[in-house]
């Protein structure tokens, strides 16, 4: 027979429910010139795609979440990266904030992107680190509320390994390291809002997810006492938090997100290609090259409501998860610049359930007179007990005593002050200034894709997406 020349090429295809998978096709050919030709082209086609990752530095976190984060990039992500040439530097974390020194120590700027491998929580820290150092290197201060923040370029990507993996989820549209990876490896990049959390002109933390106070995260601080009970502490604790039924007393001031389209009661969810985060995404352009006085946020409107709560979410993104597939708000945007403000009045324990039940199916969640949601890029929030600032023998009473009902949940008078959940992480500062930076970041990844009716053909599209 005659001699056959041969190469082989890798590629990803689209799955069923959001999934990615390699495969490869090989070519015969009898002219051993011709077959070196084909092989050098599509090197050189390759060579072209600059947003195609080289050199990444990874961050792997072997104890949180399902607690086998080695195991799933060594066993699935690991190989993927080897085939498509791609080098890395892996750093095995050993204590909490490990990633985040260690981001302000090396040089950054030789990587075309980070990598962690873990849950939220890993994710948060590699996201601290990488705008911290961006500032740092750019001479911006932090604890200025009102600082324009360096966008940062250095890409994210995140291989899901924690407990909810809600960041991913929301990003990708699935919990599942494969496709993350396939994702890094083609260079997708998806913008993402980034929301600043002060106290008193300090910087707290960023958040890119799920601000919360009342009812998450009295969650939290609960769930934290119980992390030897692993992932089902947060069932425990969110059905206790439900029983106890508190709420809190204060004042939310807000701006409301007007250079935004649409609302966080429309129908459109944020999908590939959004066209309102391109909106956006155009406006912010335009105020890089116009930063005149009529850009200053002392000229915005500011709406106050005061009442009392029983939770206050302010949200970045849908913050969808397997166990709530529309999120806390469905028609949220990854890159508008804008977060969408929450707020669930005092009503009945019952009335509560039925708004929680809405998480969970179809209806619209927003459609209740106790629950008010609206779309700003920035606000401010003051308990009762921090407007009233007295320190008469009356507030020592009810600062001891506000203690002793959190010791004693038995007891049935109400708390004052609650816990700011910020991405799964506590703030203890009640009164905090938030303000959403518009694209400060960007992540492996497109955005969670349409479902198409005909997936099916998709897995029989040989060669869709060259790697």
């Amino acid at each position: 027979m005659t001699k056959l020349h041969a190469f082989t090429v890798y590629y990803v295809k689209k799955a069923r429910n959001h999934r990615w998978r390699c495969s490869d096709v090989t070519f015969w050919c009898v002219d051993e010139h011709l077959c070196n030709q084909w092989i050098q082209a599509l090197k050189e086609l390759l060579e072209m795609q600059k947003s195609r990752p080289k050199q990444l530095l990874v961050y792997i976190n072997p104890y949180g979440g399902k607690r086998q984060g080695k195991r799933i990039y060594e066993q699935k992500v690991a190989p993927l990266f080897s085939l498509a040439s791609i080098s890395t530097d892996v750093v095995i974390t050993e204590h909490a904030n490990h990633a985040k020194d260690n981001l302000f120590e090396v040089n950054i700027y030789k990587y075309d992107g980070v990598v962690c491998v873990g849950g939220d929580g890993m994710f948060s820290e590699v996201m601290h680190g990488l705008i911290g150092r961006i500032q740092k290197d750019s001479g911006i201060d932090q604890n200025n509320p009102k600082a324009s923040l360096v966008q940062c370029n250095i890409r994210i990507g995140i291989i899901p390994a924690g407990s909810t993996d809600c960041i991913c989820y929301s990003t990708v549209g699935i919990s599942d390291p494969v496709t993350s990876a396939l994702h890094i490896i083609v260079g997708d990049c998806q913008p993402l809002d980034v929301s600043s959390v002060h106290h008193n002109n300090m910087f707290l933390k960023y958040s890119v997810s799920l601000l919360g106070y009342g009812f998450y995260g009295d969650i939290l601080k609960d769930s934290e006492k119980k992390r030897w009970m692993g992932p089902m502490r947060y069932d425990y604790s969110g059905f206790k938090t439900f029983l106890s039924h508190h709420y809190y007393e204060g004042t939310i001031a807000y701006q409301p997100a007007k250079h935004t389209l649409g609302s966080p009661r429309d129908k459109d969810s944020c999908r590939t290609g959004c066209y309102i985060c391109k909106k956006s995404e155009q406006q912010l352009a335009e105020q890089h090259k116009d930063c005149g006085l009529k850009h200053e946020e002392g000229e915005e409107e500011w709406k106050v409501i005061k009442g009392k709560f029983l939770a206050i979410n302010a949200v970045n993104m849908s913050c969808a998860c397997p166990r709530s597939p529309k999120g806390l708000s469905p028609a949220a945007h990854l890159a508008d610049g804008s977060a969408d403000l929450i707020l669930v009045r005092k009503c009945s324990r019952f009335d509560f359930l039925r708004y929680l039940v809405r998480h969970t199916n179809q209806d619209d969640q927003f459609d209740f007179p106790f629950v008010d949601v609206y779309r700003v890029k920035s606000f401010q929030f003051t308990s009762k007990l921090s407007e009233d600032n007295e320190s008469n023998v009356m507030d020592i009473g009810k600062k001891r005593f506000g203690q002793f009902c959190r010791d004693h949940p038995a007891c049935c008078c109400n708390i004052v002050n609650s816990t700011w959940n910020c991405d799964g992480e506590t703030l203890d500062s009640s009164a905090i200034e938030v303000r959403v930076h518009c694209q400060l970041m960007k992540l492996f990844a497109r955005g969670i894709e349409e479902n198409c009716k005909d997936e099916a053909a998709y897995s029989q599209n040989s060669a869709e997406q060259l790697l």
